[in-house]
C-alpha cells in the first residue's frame, strides 16, 4: 500500500485503492466499445490497392495499442485517463489516407502524427499552433468530424445511401428496407435510451445486445449476406482464441509521400495532428477539471508528461495498425466513480489487454450493431457547436464551411481546408491583417495548393 501511495500519490489526491479500481473498471466499461467499433471502421475501407484489413487482426491491434498506451498514461502521466484509437481520427486514416496509399503507408502517417505531437508537447511549439488556429475553428473541426462519422454510420448501416436520383436518400430505394436496417434502428434507439438514462457502459451494452439480435435475425430470416456489409452476424465458433498479431509492425513511415504525393500526404498528416492534438488538450483539461486535478491557474498536474504520453500513444497506434490513439473523454465516467490517479488507468489498461483473447466475439458484430455508436458519438461531438460565436460572421462562416464540407464532401481534410482559407480571406478582406498569424498564411497556402492541384496538373 505504501508503494502504491508513493507511486500514484494516493494520499495527496485523497484517493483510495478501492475507488481507483472501481473508477478504472468503469472507464473500461465506458470505452470498451472502441475495441469492437475501430476494427469495423478500418475494415470498412480499402486502400489504394483495394486491400482490406482483417477484423480479427484489427481487434487484437486495437486492444494491444489501447492497453499499452493506457498503462503508459498510468505510470508516466499518473492520470486517470483511458487511451485508445480515437473516433474521427480513425475515419481520417480509413477515408482520407487509405484511398491514396497502402495501409502500411497510412499507418506510417499515424506514426509521424504521434512523433509530431511529442515534439509539440516538449518544445513549446504547441502554443504557437494553438494561437494560430482560431478557437471557433477548433470547435468546428470537432463538430464537423462528428457529422462525418455520423454519416459514415448511417451509410454503413444502410439507413442512408447515395445510389438513387438524389445525392443522398433514405435507405437504398428512398425507403427503409431490409432486416439490417431494422436491426440498426433498434440498436440506435436502445443506445440512446440507455445513454440518456446514464446506464453504465451504455454504448458497449447496446452494441452487444444489438449484435445478439442481429445473430438471431440472421439465423431465422432469409437475408442476403451482402446486406450486412463486411461482417455477417453468426454464432462464433469460439469465445476465446489466441490473439493474432499479424498487423503489428506493418508500417511504412515515409512511403505515403511517394505514393499519394507530398501535398496530399502532408494535408492528411496535418489533419491528424490538428485533430488529435486539440481533441486531446480539450479532453485532458475537461476530465482533469472534473477530477478536481486543476489548480487555481487552470493548470493540470504533469500536463507535459500527459501530452507526451498522448503523442507516444499515437506512435503506438500506428505501429500496431490501430489508428491514432488518444485520451478518451469516456474517462470522465471513471472520474465520476472516484478515479483520481494513474492506479485507475492500471485497472483500465489491464482489462483492455484481456480483451485481446476475445477477438472471435468482435468478428461477429455487424455494422448494423456498431454503427449506432458512430451516430451517438457524432451527436455528442455536435455539442461543441455551442462554443462557436455564430453572431460573428468572420468566425461563423469559416466554422460553417468546416462543419458542412466534411460530411458533404466525405472528407475531413476538405472541411479543415475550407475553414482555414475562408477565415484568412475574410480577415484580409476586412483589412484585419494583424489578426492573421503568419503560420495561418502558410497553412492557407498549403490548402490552396491541395484544392488546386488537380486543376493545375
Amino acid at each position: 500500500m505504501i508503494v502504491l501511495d508513493r507511486l500514484f500519490e494516493l494520499s495527496a489526491r485523497e484517493a483510495t485503492v478501492g475507488r481507483e479500481i472501481r473508477g478504472g473498471v468503469t472507464t473500461f466499461m465506458a470505452m470498451a466499445y472502441i475495441i469492437l467499433l475501430n476494427p469495423i471502421i478500418l475494415a470498412g475501407a480499402t486502400d489504394v490497392t483495394g486491400a482490406r484489413l482483417d477484423i480479427g487482426q484489427l481487434t487484437t491491434a486495437t486492444a494491444l495499442a489501447a492497453a499499452v498506451s493506457t498503462l503508459l498514461m498510468a505510470f508516466v502521466g499518473n492520470a486517470p485517463f483511458g487511451v485508445a484509437a480515437g473516433l474521427g481520427l480513425n475515419a481520417v486514416v480509413a477515408y482520407q489516407a487509405a484511398p491514396f496509399m497502402t495501409w502500411a503507408q497510412a499507418m506510417g502517417l499515424v506514426v509521424l502524427e504521434g512523433l509530431v505531437i511529442i515534439i509539440l508537447a516538449v518544445s513549446g511549439i504547441r502554443r504557437l499552433i494553438m494561437d494560430s488556429i482560431p478557437l471557433a475553428l477548433k470547435h468546428a473541426i470537432s463538430v464537423g468530424i462528428g457529422m462525418f462519422i455520423t454519416l459514415i454510420g448511417l451509410v454503413d448501416a444502410g439507413f442512408v445511401s447515395g445510389t438513387g436520383a438524389t445525392p443522398l436518400q433514405l435507405g437504398a430505394t428512398g425507403r427503409l428496407t431490409g432486416w439490417p436496417v431494422a436491426v440498426f434502428s433498434f440498436g440506435l434507439l436502445l443506445m440512446i435510451v440507455l445513454f440518456v438514462r446514464k446506464t453504465p457502459g451504455a454504448i458497449l451494452l447496446s452494441i452487444v445486445i444489438t449484435a445478439v439480435v442481429a445473430i438471431v435475425v440472421n439465423a431465422v430470416a432469409v437475408i442476403d449476406p451482402k446486406q450486412w456489409g463486411v461482417v455477417v452476424p453468426k454464432v462464433p465458433e469460439a469465445v476465446i482464441s489466441p490473439p493474432d498479431f499479424g498487423l503489428i509492425g506493418q508500417v511504412d513511415v515515409f512511403g505515403g509521400f511517394a505514393t499519394a504525393g507530398v501535398v496530399t500526404a502532408s494535408i492528411v498528416l496535418f489533419t491528424l495532428v490538428l485533430s488529435g492534438f486539440f481533441d486531446a488538450m480539450g479532453t485532458i483539461i475537461g476530465v482533469a477539471d472534473e477530477a478536481s486535478l486543476v489548480d487555481e491557474q487552470g493548470r493540470v498536474p504533469r500536463l507535459g508528461a500527459i501530452l507526451t504520453v498522448d503523442g507516444v500513444a499515437g506512435v503506438i497506434g500506428g505501429v500496431c495498425s490501430a489508428a491514432p490513439n488518444t485520451v478518451f473523454v469516456e474517462s470522465a465516467a471513471g472520474v465520476g466513480e472516484g478515479a483520481r490517479t494513474g492506479l485507475a488507468s492500471v485497472a483500465t489498461g489491464a482489462l483492455l489487454g484481456l480483451t485481446m483473447l476475445f477477438t472471435p466475439l468482435a468478428e461477429v458484430v455487424p455494422a448494423a450493431a456498431a454503427a449506432p455508436a458512430l451516430v451517438l458519438v457524432g451527436a455528442l461531438m455536435m455539442t461543441q457547436s455551442r462554443n462557436v460565436p455564430w453572431e460573428d460572421l468572420e468566425l461563423a462562416v469559416p466554422a460553417f464551411l468546416t462543419i458542412a464540407l466534411m460530411p458533404f464532401t466525405y472528407s475531413i481534410t476538405n472541411g479543415v481546408g475550407a475553414g482555414v482559407i475562408a477565415y484568412t480571406v475574410i480577415k484580409a478582406a476586412r483589412g484585419k491583417f494583424s489578426e492573421i498569424p503568419w503560420l495561418l498564411w502558410v497553412v492557407s497556402a498549403v490548402f490552396l495548393a491541395y484544392f488546386a492541384i488537380s486543376g493545375l496538373f
